[in-house]
């Protein structure tokens, strides 16, 4: 699989025909004088650090009354288009639910109180702007184009029937990096239409794979469409153990967490990585939660840890079915698991990381980053309930 691309879905809310920008967290474009919105957004981002090779997966989900969907993304360098299992995020969900917790290590439970967790039409647009190629994956319709020069493609854009939401400004932020852009479409026979006429629905994953010196994901795009905040869902398939940098990552409110779980483990049960882990953050828990109250005094939200594993082969033997699933989880999704299989790696580690960002810290793209604490490098892995895990 290629490399992990920090490409969140972008919201460049885009118009078939004029009218005004939908608000979206996708890069969308929609029929005009129609709305369609996107709850969430979710990626499956694959990184490859020594070929430098990088893929992502997305799903949208679609809610409105549109007649038209679609979407732009934009990538480092000409991306592979495939599609997914259309039930493959369903499934991912499924594979990292957290396993039950371990009572042998946690004994002293029963002594002590639970703790809360921590919480483009000039002549010479058509040379600046190519259409490097057109076809279907799945039932999306794509063209991934190249530009030279934002207006051109603004543009483009609209001579198309694209009434682009946003300003040339953010399209030539990526036409100055060299990145290309994937125009897709979305049938809306594939939506569900609800009985107010308006349609609900999930199209079928597509994988975006491309070469890229960094692990990067497109955030600055997604800002456009986005009115105060959008959430964002990352799972991460990297040689190692992944993270958002600086103010964005999840350390500060996943290292109190995990500390006070370890206060309750029996000392012996502890592996003596987590012993020296411990005693790494330990000290600096203050720091943390003070950075955890600057951030949510700012109106800003920690990034929070929701699974992280290196993957063994018995991982790969539940996904085959030679090996008993030990989570709740509905028995036809437990078959389904064979799904992930070819795409979960053994010997990789998949982080999921879960951020709501708000509009002032999207102004960047993003940069995954080796997951380190005080320049030690963090393999803690977390697969299984802890004392203090959120519910």
């Amino acid at each position: 699989m290629g490399k992990v691309c920090k490409a969140i879905i972008l919201t460049v809310a885009i118009l078939v025909a004029s009218g005004p920008p939908v608000k979206s967290a996708c890069c969308y474009f929609s029929a005009q004088g129609k709305d369609v919105l996107q709850p969430g957004q979710k990626a499956f981002i694959n990184w490859d650090p020594d070929e430098q090779i990088e893929s992502f997966t997305v799903q949208p989900k679609f809610e409105g009354n549109a007649s038209d969907f679609g979407m732009v993304i934009p990538t480092p360098s000409r991306p592979k288009l495939d599609e997914m299992p259309r039930d493959f995020f369903k499934e991912l969900a499924v594979f990292t639910i957290l396993e039950p917790m371990d009572m042998e290590k946690y004994k002293r439970l029963q002594m002590m109180p639970m703790a809360k967790s921590a919480a483009v039409a000039k002549d010479g647009m058509r040379e600046s702007v190519r259409v490097l190629e057109a076809g279907v994956v799945g039932s999306l319709d794509y063209k991934i184009i190249q530009a030279d020069r934002a207006a051109d493609l603004y543009s483009w854009l609209k001579s198309n029937r694209y009434s682009y939401g946003g300003d040339s400004s953010t399209l030539d932020f990526y036409i100055k990096k060299g990145w290309y852009f994937t125009v897709m479409k979305i049938d809306p026979l594939q939506m569900k239409k609800r009985r107010d006429g308006s349609y609900e629905g999930e199209v079928t994953p597509t994988r975006f794979t491309f070469s890229s010196p960094k692990l990067v994901y497109p955030l600055r795009i997604t800002q456009i469409s986005v009115k105060d905040r959008t959430e964002a869902l990352f799972y991460i398939q990297a040689p190692t153990k992944m993270d958002l940098p600086g103010d964005l990552s999840y350390q500060y409110s996943w290292n109190s967490m995990w500390c006070q779980a370890a206060g309750y483990a029996l000392p012996d049960k502890l592996t003596a990585e987590e012993t020296l882990w411990q005693r790494l953050v330990q000290p600096r828990l203050d720091r943390f939660m003070e950075k955890v109250n600057q951030l949510r005094s700012d109106g800003r939200e920690p990034a929070t840890l929701e699974w992280a594993k290196k993957i063994r082969p018995k991982d790969i033997a539940v996904l085959e079915g030679t090996r008993p699933y030990n989570r709740q989880a509905p028995p036809e999704d437990v078959r389904k698991l064979r799904l992930l299989l070819g795409h979960v790696q053994r010997g990789m580690f998949i982080t999921k990381i879960r951020k709501f960002f708000t509009k002032g810290e999207m102004f960047q793209d993003l940069e995954f980053v080796r997951a380190k604490v005080a320049g030690s490098e963090d393999d803690i892995q977390y697969f299984s309930m802890l004392p203090t895990s959120p519910p």
